[in-house]
């Protein structure tokens, strides 16, 4: 099959934040060093290759990056300074703005300006849907839901979150039509796919390719927590709303305000430890950052910060303190999902699990059609 090059895409790369590809000589430190190269072959070398001669094709229908998880030992060891890490980051990076039919990815991925603009405004939306439609103010005591009416805001999250879901959906056909479009073994069975599926859910719930990543089990661990975080904290605004944001008085024990609890510790803890790794610059992995990482981490710590901000002074009985804080938590929080999940950093949680999945899908693929050739 013939594949159309782009001379400049390892300029284009580095819009994303890859340096300089051209630096590699293709000597394959990278892949002796990478522990995932064993299943992968030419793991990353293969994904540089493409990007230094153009084959833009190939690299969308690539799986590869997503099977990276930047341990850094390849760019520590790479004799020519290339930072093959890094650019499968950028590989990651670009990739994301590919699913993406909007073409709002590559803009934010590129951009510092319109991806803080998009933050802002989306920000600036929700601040002034308050300042227009919020209910009574009771001063006397905390009334959050007279002032702001959990079924509202409850429909709020449902119509966020089923845009939301839309987005990703869509997109994620799109990474499924670009991964088996260079399916060499012809189309993939609808039966394999279902019964591969466990493997998707398997990789979410655990990112298992990570943990065996390397013997430094803390950044996997790290990332565990905050995915479990962070999905609870979901689970919590969109399913049990109307039993987290409560004025009644909540005993301790009480699920809700346990899970509450957990989620807020953990996004606190994992983004503030981050943020300042990226600020020490000591690792290899924490050494180059984009403005989108950044900006990831800091609407992060600033969500789970003001939601527990919100809580404390609630306890507290303050109520106009209570208002203003809740309107500039969800300033942040909504942002956050609009912003993040189906355009930013967010998405890689998504994208990660369903590669392995499509790697597992395309092997057993390969495996049915050597069977046959063997038979015949």
């Amino acid at each position: 099959m013939a594949h159309r090059v782009a001379p400049g895409l390892h300029r284009e790369i580095a819009k994303f934040g890859g340096g300089d590809v051209t630096a590699c000589m293709n000597c394959g430190n990278c892949t002796v060093t990478c522990s995932q190269s064993m299943e992968t072959g030419g793991f990353p070398r293969k994904i540089i290759h493409l990007l230094q001669v153009g084959y833009t094709e190939k690299v969308e229908e690539s799986l590869e990056p997503w099977l990276c998880y930047y341990c850094g030992e390849c760019s520590d060891t790479c004799p020519r300074d290339a930072n093959p890490a890094e650019t499968m980051m950028a590989a990651r990076r670009y990739l994301t703005s590919r699913y993406d039919w909007t073409g709002l990815g590559r803009k934010f991925y590129t951009s510092a300006a319109w991806e803080i603009a998009a933050v802002f405004l989306v920000g600036l939306f929700v601040v002034g849907l308050f300042a227009l439609f919020h209910g009574p103010v009771v001063t006397d005591r905390v009334e959050l839901n007279t002032f702001a009416p959990v079924k509202w805001v409850e429909l709020g999250d449902w119509a966020i979150g089923g845009v939301l879901a839309l987005l990703l959906l869509t997109n994620l056909s799109r990474m499924v039509r670009f991964a088996l479009r260079g399916e060499r073994n012809g189309p993939i069975p609808f039966s394999l796919l279902v019964r591969e599926a466990g493997t998707f859910f398997r990789h979410f719930a655990t990112q298992k390719r990570w943990h065996d990543c390397s013997e430094d089990k803390t950044r996997w661990l790290k990332h565990f927590l905050m995915m479990s975080g962070y999905l609870t904290m979901i689970v919590l605004i969109v399913i049990f709303l109307r039993w987290f944001q409560t004025d009644e008085v909540v005993p301790l024990y009480h699920p809700t305000r346990l899970f509450g609890y957990y989620a807020t510790a953990v996004l606190l803890y994992v983004s503030a430890d981050f943020l300042v790794r990226r600020l020490k610059k000591r690792d290899q992995i924490y050494k180059f950052s984009e403005a989108s990482d950044w900006i990831f981490l800091v609407l992060m710590f600033l969500t789970a910060f003001t939601g527990i901000l919100v809580h404390g002074l609630r306890l507290a009985g303050l109520p106009m303190a209570t208002y203003v804080t809740y309107v500039v938590h969800l300033a942040i929080a909504v942002p956050f999902l609009v912003v993040e999940v189906p355009f930013g950093k967010w998405a890689h949680m998504l994208y990660r699990p369903f590669a392995a999945y499509l790697t597992e899908v395309r092997q057993k693929a390969k495996e049915s059609a050597d069977r046959v050739a063997e038979a015949a």
